[in-house]
């Protein structure tokens, strides 16, 4: 082609229509792709510079991810403590239920041990609550009257330097023999004239110089003005009771003080009300069975959930005779039921510690989510329960209980208290894990945020404004048309020369 020559005008409409073809074919290129910078040949800065906005931008997208499943596994281990603290609840009101049921079982006895008692008729118990010892309470009684006459207006005073004083020895329950002594010391303050000391007055120094002595027994006035001592005995011990050697010193007077040296205990039955005291004041027994007079029959109330064996009951009769006769007194067994329901919420709560999982994490199990929070990996958290534990019942201290575990009231109230730690325990993690789910939340907003920022940015150094590039693809086919005309112009030029031939 170079040896054709052109006229400099041809030449010079020709290289005009040449750029323009240039120009348009790049402007049809923008609105095509809808970038003005499609290379780093178009403006390197720009290119490159985009190209590191929209990297960052892509990283965090990636970040993104992993904190949107991070915020699901957060979620899930909420779901977990809501159930699990609901399940506390469900324990809480089963336990408050079992505190309040009283439905413990009864039966009614009749006292027979006829005539002539031994002092050897014991009843027990076994089982419920008492356990596999037995724990006995005597059925009868040793009361022997003091000197036997009535006691009125005793002076201890003589008026000389010794003053008056009375004693006697007693054995109680097959204890030591001690000797009681009440003198002028002991009676002066305490009655409210020394030389007119009432039976009253003097029953109560004795009870006070008996518990001194630690003597099992007490002093009380009968209808005839005696002092009647009698055995404190509630278990099954020796049922003797012998007061001896009466005796009256350096002038004590008044009526009753002459009247014989003392006398050998008679075994009596206790009445039922002394059975209902003696059983209701065992340490062994307390908190385990409680008794009642029910009309003149001695109620015994099994306050467990197990089966409770009466031993001393007549197989044939089914009155209280201290025989070796048995009768079985069955157990709450609505507590029973409670103790079952119990177990299976404790269960059920494990159950829910385990299922809370989302892809593969579970927090409650003690596993660590670690979440990135920009693309250098500077930013980062890290969650998982305090300490690493495993939220289960073993962790808040709960335990499979028994049915007797609900036989009384304080081991009841002690489940309870440890039931509401465990909520405490529960309500206090899930703060935690919810002060993290806002966190993760939080950077979660901020990175798309962000990643829309780095975006914009990277398009406002590329991207061709559409408008403006076809005003210039419209301008350029203008241009290529007039340049065409210019260049058909030029050519008719040169062929004017051959109008001459």
């Amino acid at each position: 082609m170079s040896d054709i020559t052109l006229s400099a005008g041809v030449r010079q409409n020709l290289l005009s229509l040449q750029k323009t073809a240039d120009l348009m074919a790049t402007t049809q290129n923008r609105l095509a792709t809808g970038k003005k910078v499609n290379s780093a040949l178009d403006n390197p800065t720009n290119f490159f510079t985009s190209a590191s906005l929209q990297a960052r931008s892509k990283d965090l997208s990636s970040l993104l991810d992993s904190m949107s499943n991070g915020i699901k596994t957060l979620e899930a281990a909420d779901n977990g403590l809501t159930a699990i603290t609901k399940t506390l609840e469900s324990m809480q009101s089963t336990l408050r239920q079992a505190r309040q049921d009283k439905s413990f079982k009864t039966e009614s006895f009749a006292v027979n041990l006829g005539a002539s008692p031994t002092g050897t008729e014991t009843l027990s118990f076994t089982g419920g609550a008492v356990g596999t010892t037995a724990v006995g309470v005597d059925l009868t009684t040793s009361t022997a009257t003091l000197a036997g006459g009535a006691f009125t207006a005793v002076d201890f005073t003589n008026g000389g330097a010794n003053d008056g004083s009375i004693s006697f020895d007693i054995s109680a329950n097959g204890g030591a023999t001690q000797t009681i002594t009440i003198a002028y010391s002991d009676v002066n303050g305490v009655a409210a004239d020394a030389s007119a000391v009432t039976a009253e007055e003097l029953a109560s120094i004795i009870n006070t110089k008996l518990t001194a002595a630690n003597v099992d027994a007490s002093a009380t006035v009968n209808g005839s003005g005696q002092i009647d001592i009698a055995s404190n005995r509630t278990d099954s011990s020796d049922a003797s009771l012998t007061i001896s050697n009466f005796a009256v010193a350096n002038g004590a007077s008044g009526s009753g003080l002459a009247n014989g040296s003392g006398t050998v205990g008679n075994v009596e039955a206790k009445t039922v009300d002394q059975l209902v005291t003696s059983i209701n004041n065992s340490n062994a027994l307390k908190g385990k069975i409680r008794a009642s007079n029910d009309n003149g029959k001695l109620r015994i109330e099994n306050q467990s959930t197990q089966d409770l064996t009466v031993t001393g009951v007549n197989a044939t009769s089914g009155q209280i005779d201290g025989s070796t006769g048995t009768s079985s007194i069955v157990g709450n067994s609505v507590r029973a039921d409670l103790a079952a329901q119990f177990n299976e919420l404790r269960d059920q709560l494990d159950k829910l510690s385990d299922d809370a999982s989302f892809n593969g994490i579970n927090l409650l199990r003690g596993d660590k989510l670690t979440l990135t929070f920009n693309e250098t990996g500077t930013s980062t958290i890290e969650i998982q329960t305090k300490g690493g534990e495993t939220i289960n019942s073993a962790y808040l201290g709960l335990t499979n209980i028994e049915e007797a575990d609900l036989d009384a009231d304080t081991n009841i109230d002690s489940l309870l208290a440890t039931v509401g730690t465990a909520l405490g325990t529960i309500r206090s993690q899930a703060s935690a894990f919810g002060s993290n789910l806002s966190i993760v939340q939080n950077r979660t907003e901020f990175t798309k945020s962000m990643m829309n920022t780095l975006q914009t940015g990277a398009d406002a150094l590329v991207l061709a404004d559409s408008n403006e590039e076809a005003a210039n693809m419209l301008a350029l086919q203008t241009r290529q048309q007039l340049s065409s005309t210019a260049l058909s112009l030029a050519s008719q030029a040169d062929q004017a020369v051959l109008r001459l031939f």
